[in-house]
């Protein structure tokens, strides 16, 4: 197979099967922010810090994107947006099924069907770069432990410059659904809510929230392997991005 060649579908598109699902407003004005700006090249993609999900360690040898997994990521967050439940903070389908429904399931000369071009886009780009987060399960049949559940964190919104007052619109949709079901959720690493509760504090204290948010995210032992310098680059890359998105009006 030639070089050019050994990349199937090199320029997969999203293309849901049901095309009917109900989808809310903010939901449609995201994919359409999605749509007209190119996610891949974002500057998220080189300046957010990638960390390894399984141990907290900072990745300073990382992949990032050429140009088919760029393609890949283009199509797959707007497969992620389109089944993304604003309620449970879920993306409301499997891997197997945005691999299919972006065009990036592949299959051998025998028939068996691959999702690896999904699920590595999703375990060594997307999920280390903050931009989701995965819970894991074991798989009965495999050895490893596979993404079961992909939860959306406030960067992958930052991804396509969701303004302001739209991000307003969707934190009022999360905390009235909270108050009504009485349900404590888990936080992300900071939530939409601490968002905008660290937009109107001084940068000291923003700082601090943001190194409070560290510290109960990873485990003491993560903190260790991430270091002092390493936490500071993180901390002053969601203080740098924080102030990038509340400039928008």
């Amino acid at each position: 197979m030639s070089r050019k060649n050994y990349i199937y579908n090199p320029k997969p598109v999203f293309n849901p099967t049901h095309n009917k699902r109900k989808r809310s407003k903010f939901i449609c004005y995201a994919m359409k922010k999605a749509s007209e700006i190119d996610v891949a090249r974002s500057s998220l993609n080189y300046t957010l810090l990638p960390i390894d999900p399984k141990t907290g360690n900072v990745l300073p040898r990382f992949r990032r994107l050429n140009e088919h997994r760029a393609c890949a990521m283009r199509a797959i967050v707007l497969a992620m947006l389109y089944y993304f439940d604003i309620d449970s903070n879920l993306v409301q389908a499997s891997i197997e099924t945005l691999a299919d429904e972006c065009g990036l399931s592949t299959f051998s000369d025998s028939g068996n069907k691959s999702i690896t071009r999904a699920s590595r886009l999703i375990n060594e780009f997307l999920e280390p770069m903050g931009f989701i987060k995965c819970k894991r399960e074991k798989s009965k049949s495999m050895s490893n432990y596979i993404p079961k559940k992909i939860s959306l964190t406030p960067m992958f919104f930052m991804l396509f410059d969701i303004s302001e007052s739209k991000i307003n619109n969707y934190l009022c949709s999360r905390i009235n659904f909270s108050q009504k079901s009485n349900i404590q959720e888990k936080k992300m690493f900071i939530s939409l809510s601490d968002i905008e509760m660290i937009s109107q504090l001084d940068e000291k204290s923003a700082r601090n929230k943001i190194l409070n948010a560290l510290i109960n995210y990873y485990s003491a032992s993560q903190l260790t392997k991430i270091g002092p310098k390493g936490l500071k680059k993180k901390i002053d890359i969601e203080y740098n991005n924080l102030c990038k998105l509340y400039k928008k009006k």
